[in-house]
């Protein structure tokens, strides 16, 4: 039979170890997880001033390809450069006009030649008529000299024609602008034999530019002439002129003519993109601090219990007095953080403080 202290002995041992274990094991606590403090504003619905947003490229209203219509003419004066404003009826080129010169004078003497002979020939029909109606002259007389006078004047119209003729010839040798504007290019130099037809300068007609905006089927249909259009970057505004009647089958995009009355700094060629104002609307605004912008999407954090952020998918639209539009994630009267949104994860927590006030 054992004696009881070999028995207590092994038992004492154990019990100590287990309580050294006991004390060595850390203590855990349940700590509240720390909370970033932001603001809050409500989703709310205000009149939005409603734009189609659109990009194309800026052009001259009417380019004008200028050409003389002679052939085999050596350019003796250029008169015009590049970027150079003109004026109507302003001499930009001479060709070479001495061959046409003589063929002008030649014809202006032919015609003074044949004005001599009519005159002649009419003088001497009333000289006849006035011998005939005393009996002094026969009939037949009288008709000879009637058609001689009718032949002179039918010479004289000929020689007038034909330095009618010689005169628009000589004015194919100077190239004039056929309205105001502005030298866009010039592919021609002096001493160079030109062809008909051929293009030797590029008048943007009166300088005036256009924006050609390129519109989907549904943005296209809100269009119309008249409506307001502001071009981004620059603060351009223009007008809206004209906007194609159907898209192109192809595309399925419209084109809106957007004149350009003051382009400022815009050059032609160059794209552009700007908003084309449709009217006033109702919409869902929220504050642009409130937006996000991650991995290609935009987000906002919806606060529904007061201490929770949670991480919403959003829509927006075009932006206003600091508002912008939102088309889809987010109702009337959500709660959404506006100050500290940029440090939020889904699910942090939060909590409300008042919003700074802004410094005027």
């Amino acid at each position: 039979m054992r004696s009881p202290l070999r028995l207590f002995v092994p038992g004492l041992a154990l019990g100590l170890v287990l309580l050294a274990a006991a004390c060595s094991k850390p203590a855990t606590t349940d700590k509240p997880a720390a909370s970033q403090a932001v603001s809050v504003v409500n989703v709310q619905r205000q009149s939005l001033q409603r734009s189609v947003e659109a990009s194309g490229p800026v052009a001259a209203w009417e380019e004008m390809q200028l050409g003389v219509e002679l052939s085999g003419l050596r350019v003796t004066a250029l008169h015009v450069d590049v970027g150079q404003s003109v004026q109507k009826g302003a001499l930009l080129l001479e060709l070479d006009h001495r061959s046409l010169d003589s063929d002008l004078a030649q014809a202006n003497a032919a015609l003074h030649q044949a004005e001599a002979g009519a005159e002649l020939a009419r003088s001497k029909y009333a000289r006849g008529q006035a011998l005939a109606d005393g009996h002094f002259l026969s009939a037949m007389n009288l008709d000879e000299l009637r058609a001689a006078r009718t032949q002179a004047e039918a010479q004289l119209g000929t020689a007038r024609a034909v330095r009618d003729a010689a005169a628009l010839r000589r004015s194919y040798a100077d190239l004039r602008a056929p309205d105001a504007g502005l030298i866009s290019k010039r592919l021609v130099q002096p001493g160079q034999v030109v062809a008909a037809g051929s293009v030797l300068l590029q008048l943007i007609r009166q300088g005036r530019l256009e924006w050609r905006a390129d519109l989907a089927e549904a943005a296209l249909a809100q269009v119309r002439p008249g409506q307001t259009v502001i071009l981004q970057g620059s603060g351009v505004q223009g007008r809206v002129r004209a906007v194609t009647p159907g898209v192109d089958a192809g595309t399925r995009t419209g084109t809106a003519y957007v004149d350009l009355p003051d382009p400022k700094a815009v050059q032609p060629g160059t794209f552009v993109q700007g908003r084309i104002l449709i009217g006033q609307g109702e919409a869902l605004v929220v504050p642009e601090n409130a937006v996000l912008r991650r991995d290609g999407h935009t987000y906002a954090f919806r606060v529904a219990d007061g201490t929770h952020a949670q991480q919403v998918r959003i829509e927006v639209g075009s932006a206003q007095g600091g508002m912008l539009e939102v088309r889809s994630g987010l109702r009337a009267g959500d709660r959404v953080v506006g100050t500290g949104a940029g440090f939020l994860a889904d699910g942090d927590r939060v909590r409300i403080v008042p919003a700074p006030e802004t410094t005027p």
